[in-house]
């Protein structure tokens, strides 16, 4: 059984007609969409700590917001199996009010958007606050916390959060961020959940947050085992954070990939990997020309069916 396709709705869905990109999405050949919630409230705008309106909003005026997106996602036949909170969700040094904002508004909002959307993965970012903290560790505590203000609403609606590897910098360097390490991450997602009595924590893995930072995908992989409920599918020449199609950057001229596809593909079918294939290359779609959109949403359905094929061949 071929696993299932994905792709970001940024830069595809558009909240003027969104059921006109769910059905452009649905002709590109793809069956699921990872709804890009923060979209809504900008990363570049928290970190100068600028809030919009947006999540001040009451819950029932956000479903009647996203009432159309549902509606046309279901008309398309498109499953919305995995979305991304706003992040961060803790802006180090900001005002109090700021984190105050993003923990006890934006955080439980949209875990309520999720719920609406019918979706049973949200992804949250880590806090990458090593460096304020002094340690991974007072780093990690501060992280569970704020998933533990919103697991028993995740318990209560079925909603699996899902932590992601992330990066960091370090000068002009890309180094490990939160997430980097499969080891402690198994073991922390396995005691919330014992915890909670409930699948209220998973992992995301990140393909191009990975190859930013030397990551073994196939160990990590699988490493991860059951707990990898989503992915974050992109690729980028080892030095930025592009999210660009895969395949796209090689070592040498003949085509030798900056990425290990052998090693990710090959950990998803140790691990008997069933879920969604899901690409986060919401920036492909601007390097095109518009005209070309449906062709590049196309190209990347195509790679998600080869990916599917060589892990179900292989199984």
């Amino acid at each position: 059984m071929s696993l299932r396709i994905g792709v970001q709705s940024k830069n595809a869905v558009f909240d003027e007609s969104p059921a006109e990109g769910f059905a452009l999405l649905k002709a590109a050949g793809f069956d699921c969409c990872d709804f890009s919630l923060n979209n809504y409230l900008k990363n570049t705008d928290l970190y100068q700590e600028k809030l919009n309106l947006f999540f001040d909003q009451s819950v029932s005026e956000l479903e009647t917001y996203f009432a159309l997106h549902k509606e046309g996602a279901k008309q398309a036949g498109i499953f919305i199996n995995q979305m991304h909170m706003p992040y961060p969700t803790f802006v180090p040094g900001a005002k109090k009010e700021v984190n105050d904002y993003l923990w006890n508004e934006v955080g439980p909002k949209s875990m309520e958007i999720c719920r609406f959307l019918e979706c049973p993965n949200i992804v949250i970012h880590g806090f990458k606050l090593d460096r304020y903290y002094g340690s991974e560790q007072a780093e990690w505590e501060k992280t569970e916390e704020f998933i533990e203000s919103l697991a028993p609403v995740a318990k209560e609606y079925g909603i699996t959060i899902c932590m992601e590897n992330l990066w960091n910098t370090l000068g002009t360097h890309k180094v490990e961020g939160p997430g980097c390490n499969a080891v402690k991450a198994v073991k922390r997602i396995d005691s919330i959940n014992e915890k909670y009595g409930a699948e209220v924590l998973g992992f995301c893995y990140d393909t191009g947050h990975g190859n930013l930072v030397g990551l073994d995908p196939y160990k990590f992989i699988s490493t991860l085992g059951k707990r990898l409920k989503v992915l974050h599918i992109h690729e980028n020449d080892g030095a930025e954070d592009l999210h660009q199609l895969p395949y796209t950057f090689t070592r040498t001229r003949e085509n030798t990939s900056v990425l290990d596809w052998d090693g990710v593909l090959r950990g998803l079918k140790d691990i008997g990997f069933d879920g969604v294939l899901s690409f986060e290359t919401a920036p492909v779609l601007d390097c095109f020309p518009k005209e070309l959109k449906a062709e590049a949403l196309h190209m990347i359905a195509a790679v998600g069916r080869y990916f599917s094929a060589q892990i179900e061949n292989n199984r």
